[in-house]
């Protein structure tokens, strides 16, 4: 039998139009959540396509779960005060998800160190999306139902009912797609943008019962709390455990760290693992990747005259390497990323003579190519791939193709392939497969002391041989004896038909199959600590 409400109906829900701002923010909230999570995740699980099938995933099965209960729940006890109240625990429990999530996802992850063998970014970010967002989602998930059964006076109109808070929502939750992203985000953090929308739901619940005089301490409770989650939220960054970090904060495509001292200036894109971008501030060779990629322009027929262009400029720590140790190149740089740019300037001495287009790699590509300059380029660098999110435009036979028009006769492309695999059907097979199917000459080396591996590729067959001319040539000794170095470890690579196109380019999935062996190899090492020392041993060795 259905309970009977006693309750004096809240005035300001007579006519509707509070039910209807109800769903309207309700909606606005439940995307503003979805794109804050990707947000919150990305520095440290990264924003691939994965990612946000876990988050979408997550937060389908949050919904879903609060409109069957919440449908139940209104017909069992049609009383507003019911969802007025979940709207306000949903609005705290939001609000300290900057500061309690980023603790949840650290520990989830410190757990599944000792717990888990394989995939371990896929259930640390299953997990962690879980814990922070099933729950305040499922009580927004109660909503619509609910406000279907306050706002149905009869059947006559009951459609018409329903379609108009559809509407709102739709409405709203177009709002909280566009919003977050291309304002409150880049302006004032992802923090902020969850208290924002956290706030607008407080003041949901607040007015609701303000004009209804009832749960006066409830309310008063749910404000402290949500004031109290604001300024924990905003004074814990994602890396809080770093104590001297010198910049660390968001643009519309990253999370962005700089760590610097008296030596270097280094870039991240994510705090649990990957640097992006290193700057030695002595003016030597960077010990990393960089320094094997300077082998490319001697493997061109230009040499040290070549022309440059790096699509995935980061900092600059190529373009800037190649302009102190080859004067005489011409350099450029494509980033997607504006901010990046601008902390290249600020903390990596890229010199502002060195041109910076902030554009997508390949479209920038497909607009000279289109211009009536027509340009090309002796040398073109592809460092666009961060940890796994590999962006599929630019792993395509297509693009290579593209690249290969791009290029001068005599021309270099080398690729920074940041996950090495050695796997017969891993991620670096089907991009060297892919690149040996445009190029006639195709070479790797790997990056010693590190994950990644260089390839070089070139139509001409004098690229080995140009090497060999250009290194005996250098005068700078470091240097010739580094591509030394390089040029005894490089490997012909032997084509085969793993080739990925733009209608198939699973990169993402073979991306997380890659790295989940790089961290498998690591957690082995912690697992090891753990069962000779105990959970204090693999603290120590955290530190």
């Amino acid at each position: 039998m259905q309970e009977e409400n006693t309750k004096p109906r809240a005035a300001i829900l007579n006519k509707k139009w509070y039910l209807y701002l109800t769903e309207f923010f309700s909606g606005m909230s439940v995307m503003a959540v979805e794109l804050g999570a990707s947000r919150l995740l990305a520095p440290y699980f990264s924003s691939s396509q994965i990612v946000w099938t876990i988050i979408i995933g997550t937060i389908m099965i949050a919904m879903a779960l609060g409109n069957y209960f919440g449908g139940r729940w209104a017909d069992k006890n049609p009383d507003p005060d019911r969802l007025y109240k979940r709207i306000l625990l949903s609005a705290v429990w939001i609000a300290a998800i900057p500061f309690v999530g980023k603790l949840i996802i650290v520990g989830v992850s410190g757990l599944l160190i000792v717990t888990v063998s394989t995939n371990f970014l896929i259930w640390a970010a299953f997990l962690a999306c879980m814990l922070i967002f099933v729950f305040p989602l499922f009580l927004l998930g109660t909503v619509t139902p609910s406000l279907v059964k306050y706002t149905t006076d009869s059947l006559e109109d009951n459609g018409r009912t329903v379609g108009t808070l559809g509407a709102f929502n739709t409405i709203g939750s177009i709002i909280g797609t566009f919003a977050p992203t291309f304002i409150t985000i880049p302006a004032v953090g992802t923090a902020v943008t969850f208290m924002i929308f956290s706030g607008i739901l407080l003041l949901l619940g607040i007015v609701y019962f303000v004009s209804c005089g009832r749960s006066k301490i409830r309310t008063a409770v749910c404000t402290v709390l949500f004031i109290g989650f604001c300024v924990a939220g905003t004074t814990l960054g994602f890396a809080f455990w770093e104590k001297a970090l010198a910049f660390e904060g968001e643009s519309v495509y990253n999370y962005l760290q700089v760590k610097e001292d008296d030596r270097k200036a280094v870039l991240s894109t994510n705090v649990l693992f990957g640097v992006q971008s290193v700057y030695m501030k002595d003016g030597g060779l960077s010990g990393l990747y960089y320094d094997t990629a300077m082998a490319a322009p001697l493997m061109s027929s230009a040499g040290e005259r070549s022309s440059l262009l790096v699509l995935g400029m980061g900092t600059g720590t190529y373009a800037t390497q190649c302009s102190r140790f080859y004067p005489e190149m011409t350099t450029e740089g494509v980033e997607i990323d504006e901010s990046i740019t601008e902390l290249a300037r600020e903390y990596f001495a890229l010199d502002e003579k060195i041109n910076v287009v902030t554009y997508d790699g390949r479209a920038y590509l497909n607009a000279l190519r289109s211009g009536r300059e027509g340009r090309k380029f002796d040398v073109i660098m592809v460092d666009a791939y961060q940890d796994i999110t590999i962006p599929f435009q630019m792993s395509s036979k297509e693009f290579f193709t593209l690249v290969r028009d791009s290029l001068n006769e005599g021309g270099v492309m080398v690729v920074n392939m940041n996950m090495r695999s050695d796997s017969p059907e891993g991620i670096n097979a089907y991009l060297s497969d892919t690149i040996a199917s445009v190029f006639s000459e195709v070479w790797t080396a790997d990056v010693r002391g590190s994950t990644n591996r260089e390839l070089f590729a070139s139509n001409s067959p004098e690229m080995m041989t140009n090497l060999a001319k250009g290194i005996n040539a250098l005068q700078n000794e470091d240097l010739r004896s580094t591509l030394t170095d390089v040029s005894s470890e490089l490997v012909r690579y032997e084509a085969g038909d793993l080739i990925l196109t733009d209608d198939n380019a699973p990169v993402e999935l073979l991306g997380m199959r890659a790295i989940d062996g790089l961290i498998g190899k690591e957690l082995s090492y912690y697992k090891e600590i753990f069962e000779r020392d105990g959970l204090t041993g693999l603290l120590e060795s955290l530190r």
